[in-house]
C-alpha cells in the first residue's frame, strides 16, 4: 500500500519537458509511480488544477548559525525549498582556531555580524559552538532535527583563521606552510562530507569593526592550493562572490577574474560565482559573461548564480537601516514603541527640524552607522528615484519611485519619505533595489536568467535578516516570471527545472530534483493562481529577542520532504525529516 498518492496532479517534473497531467504515488520517502495510480493508499490528495514540482534547491544561503537553534529553516521552509547549502561567501563558524576559544568565536562572529547582518547577540546566544573542527561542526548540526535537507560548505574565512591567526585578520600573505595546513583541514572536511569550498572577494563585505574580510586578499597561491584539494575528488563545489575589483576601476577585472579561472583549472570541479549588475559599473556583468562563455567554451566547468530579482534592501523604522536613522531630531525618538515612534514624527515641529538636519554618524541606540550606510543617507534625494513603497511590488517603475511622489508633490524626496515612514503605525516599508534593477525594469535580470550556465541562487536564506528577505525569490521566480509579467515570462517548466534539477545537478545530487520513480518524494504542491511571495513583518524571535524581517509564502498546498509534510498552507509542521546531507 502507497503512503500518498497526489491526483490529477499538473506535474512539472523538473526535467524542462512540458507540464503533463498525471498521479503520483509516494512510499517510504520515494516516489513510486508517476502516471495512472490506482493501487490502495493511506492518503490521497485530489490535486486537480494544482502543480505538483520537485522541491527546490537553494544554492546560496547563510543558515550556518541559525541550524543550530532552527529546526525549521524558516522562512526557506515557506517557499517551497526541500535542501539548501550554507557556507557560502566564505564565512561560517568551523573551524575554530586553537587556543583561545572565546577570542576565536568573538571573532566569527564578528565576521558573520559584519557581512551578512545578523545580530551579534543572537549568534552569541544561539549558535552553540560545541565542536572545534568541522567534522565536528557536521556532527553537532547532524545531531538536531530539522524540517529540510541541507549541505555545508567549508568557508575560507575560518579557515585561514583556524591556521592564521591575527595574521590572517590583519590580510598577510600566506606561506607555504599555511597552505599546506589549510589543505590539511580542507581535505579533513571534505572526508566528513562538506559539499565544498567558498571564498570572498568583495569590497563590501566587513567585520563589525569595520576592516576587510581575512581572505579578501587571498593571493592566487594560496586559492589554487585549495582549489588542488578538489583534484580528482567525484564530488564537491566551488563557490566564490567577488566585486572583481569594481571599487578600484575596471582595468583591475581581468586579472581577478584570472584567478576564478585558476581555481575552477586547478580544481576541475564546478564553480560557481555570484552574477549582479553592480552600479555604479553597470557594464561588468556583460564582462562576466564576455569571460564564463570564453572559459566555458574552453572546457572550464563555470557557473553563474543569479538572482530572479533586485538585490537591494528593505527600509523601515524597525529594519536595520532606515533614511532617517542618522538625524539628531530621530535619534532623540528612536527607543520609543513603534507607534509612538511614527507619531512622534508626525509632529510638524519636529519633521520641520529633521528635514532640515544634516544626518550624524550615531544611529538610535549608539552604534556607529556603517559607512555604506552613511553614504546611503548622504545621497537619499539621488537615490530616491530607487527607492519605493514596498506595496508596488519588486519591479516598480519610476513613476512609482519617492523621487517621483516628491515631484509630484512639490517637495523633496525625503520629505516624501518622511512621510511614508511615519504614516499609520509606523509600519510601512520601504524597496530599495540596488542591483539588477535599471530604468524602471528587471530586462538585465531575464537576460541572465536565460543564459545556459546560471543557476538559481542568491537568496541568503537566514542572512541580513532585518534589511531582506529574499529567501522568498523562489516564490517571485514562479509567480511573476511565469505568470504576472507582461513580456518575457518564462515557461514554468523553464522556472521549475532552474529551481530544481539543474541545482541537484550542479551539486551532484542524483537522488532529487525530478519527479520520476526511484527518487526522493520531495515534492511541492502548489495553487499557482494563489501563489505570491507574502508582505514581509518584522518578528522578534531570533535569540537574545533578536529581530529579523519574515516572509511567509501564499499557493503552496504544501510542501512534503522525503514524503513528509513539513509546511502546509504556509503552517510549519512538525515532522522533521531533513537531514545533513554528506558528499563522499
Amino acid at each position: 500500500m502507497l503512503d500518498l498518492v497526489f491526483e490529477s496532479a499538473t506535474v512539472i517534473d523538473g526535467t524542462g519537458n512540458a507540464p503533463r497531467t498525471a498521479d503520483v504515488g509516494v512510499q517510504d520517502g520515494i516516489i513510486r509511480e508517476v502516471g495512472r495510480v490506482d493501487g490502495a493508499a493511506h492518503r490521497r490528495i485530489d490535486a486537480n488544477g494544482a502543480w505538483l514540482t520537485p522541491g527546490f534547491i537553494d544554492l546560496h544561503t547563510h543558515y550556518d548559525g541559525q541550524a543550530s537553534w532552527d529546526e525549521t529553516f524558516s522562512p526557506s521552509v515557506q517557499h517551497g525549498v526541500t535542501t539548501l547549502l550554507f557556507g557560502n561567501c566564505g564565512v561560517g563558524f568551523a573551524p575554530l582556531a586553537p587556543g583561545d576559544r572565546n577570542r576565536a568565536i568573538e571573532g566569527l562572529i564578528s565576521l558573520m555580524e559584519g557581512v551578512e547582518d545578523i545580530p551579534g547577540v543572537a549568534l552569541v546566544e544561539g549558535v552553540r559552538f560545541d565542536w572545534q573542527s568541522f567534522p565536528e561542526y557536521l556532527d553537532a548540526l547532524e545531531r538536531i532535527p530539522h524540517t529540510l535537507d541541507f549541505l555545508a560548505q567549508v568557508p575560507h574565512d575560518p579557515l585561514r583563521m583556524a591556521v592564521m591567526g591575527d595574521r590572517a585578520q590583519a590580510q598577510e600573505a600566506a606561506t607555504t606552510e599555511d597552505i599546506a595546513a589549510m589543505q590539511r583541514l580542507l581535505r579533513e572536511a571534505l572526508a566528513a562530507g562538506a559539499a565544498g569550498f567558498s571564498t570572498g572577494r568583495t569590497d563590501n563585505h566587513r567585520t563589525t569593526a569595520g576592516v576587510p574580510t581575512p581572505a579578501a586578499e587571498a593571493t592566487a597561491a594560496e586559492l589554487a592550493g585549495l582549489a588542488q584539494v578538489f583534484r580528482d575528488r567525484p564530488r564537491g563545489v566551488l563557490q566564490l562572490v567577488s566585486d572583481f575589483d569594481l571599487l578600484h576601476g575596471p582595468e583591475r577585472f581581468d586579472a581577478e577574474f584570472d584567478l576564478v579561472e585558476l581555481m575552477a583549472r586547478q580544481s576541475g570541479r564546478p564553480l560557481s560565482m555570484t552574477w549582479l549588475q553592480r552600479d555604479p559599473g553597470g557594464a561588468q556583468w556583460q564582462a562576466i559573461r564576455a569571460r564564463t562563455d570564453a572559459a566555458v567554451a574552453g572546457g572550464l566547468p563555470l557557473w553563474l548564480q543569479s538572482a530572479p530579482r533586485g538585490i537591494g534592501v528593505i527600509l523601515g523604522l524597525d529594519t536595520s537601516f532606515h533614511p532617517l536613522m542618522g538625524h539628531p531630531g530621530y535619534v532623540e525618538v528612536a527607543k520609543l514603541p513603534l507607534a509612538e515612534r511614527a507619531a512622534a514624527l508626525r509632529d510638524p515641529l519636529r519633521k520641520a527640524r529633521i528635514l532640515a538636519e544634516r544626518p550624524g554618524r550615531m544611529s538610535g541606540d549608539g552604534t556607529p552607522i556603517p559607512p555604506i550606510v552613511d553614504l546611503m543617507l548622504a545621497r537619499v534625494e539621488l537615490l530616491s528615484a530607487r527607492m519605493f513603497p514596498l506595496e508596488a511590488g519588486y519591479e516598480p517603475t519610476v513613476a512609482q519611485s519617492f523621487l517621483a511622489q516628491a515631484r509630484a508633490r512639490g517637495c523633496g524626496a525625503l520629505e516624501a519619505i518622511y512621510d511614508h515612514l511615519a504614516a499609520s503605525d509606523g509600519s510601512n516599508l520601504i524597496h530599495f533595489p540596488i542591483f539588477n534593477y535599471n530604468d524602471g525594469s528587471l530586462d538585465v535580470v531575464r537576460e541572465m536568467l536565460g543564459h545556459p550556465r546560471a543557476l538559481y541562487g542568491l537568496s541568503d536564506g537566514g542572512a541580513h535578516v532585518g534589511t531582506i528577505c529574499d529567501a522568498s525569490t523562489t516564490t517571485f521566480m514562479l509567480a511573476h516570471w511565469c505568470r504576472d509579467r507582461s513580456t518575457g515570462r518564462l515557461a514554468p517548466e523553464t522556472a521549475v527545472e532552474m529551481l530544481t534539477h539543474r541545482n541537484a545537478r550542479h551539486l551532484g545530487l542524483t537522488d532529487r530534483g525530478i519527479v520520476a520513480p526511484g527518487l526522493r518524494a520531495d515534492l511541492n504542491l502548489i495553487d499557482p493562481l494563489r501563489l505570491a511571495c507574502g508582505t514581509p513583518r518584522l518578528v522578534r524571535d531570533l535569540p537574545a529577542g533578536g529581530k529579523r524581517l519574515l516572509q511567509v509564502g501564499e499557493g503552496y498546498l504544501g510542501t512534503w520532504v522525503a514524503g513528509e509534510a513539513v509546511a502546509l498552507e504556509g503552517t510549519v509542521q512538525e515532522a522533521r525529516p531533513g537531514r545533513l546531507v554528506r558528499l563522499r
